[in-house]
């Protein structure tokens, strides 16, 4: 018995130190080839446009129309986020009528205003786009890469 209470006294003791020994953070390496291609700095940051989604002034009504506006719309998102333009996209609660975000792989906000023209639900007034300059990680452009490994096709 006294063997089982010592192997247990054992246990408690180790115990916090291997757990923290499997959680210890992993070396850092700095892999400048990556850095690079994916247009960061020494901090491994880069420019982008954030642009937000608002409710426009002309809402489609539900019907075959609005269906093709938003193909549409998820079919330039997919065309950008393809060409390397379009780093994030995702959708909002519409609180405030904010819709969704663009981040797109610009620091030029008249670039970014030029993709954003060729959008179905700017076309049609159901959305419009304010545009902001925008500071962040580099590893924000491998979003798409590793948002289309992890979904089910």
């Amino acid at each position: 018995m006294w063997k089982l209470a010592l192997l247990f006294a054992g246990l408690v003791a180790v115990g916090p130190v291997a757990a923290q020994a499997q959680t210890a953070p992993a070396v850092q390496v700095y892999d400048a080839e990556l850095a690079k291609s994916l247009g960061g700095n020494d901090n491994g940051m880069r420019s982008y446009v954030l642009v937000i989604l608002k409710t426009g002034p002309r809402k489609m009504p539900e019907g075959p129309a609005r269906t093709e506006m938003f193909k549409g719309h998820f079919a330039n998102i997919g065309r950008l986020a393809g060409e390397k333009k379009l780093a994030l996209a995702g959708p909002l609660d519409g609180a405030d009528g904010w819709r969704g975000v663009f981040v797109f792989a610009t620091a030029d906000i008249d670039q970014a205003r030029a993709w954003v023209e060729t959008d179905p639900v700017i076309i049609n007034g159901e959305m419009v786009a304010e545009f902001h300059k925008f500071f962040s990680s580099a590893g924000l452009m491998m979003v798409n890469e590793i948002h289309n490994k992890i979904i089910k096709k």
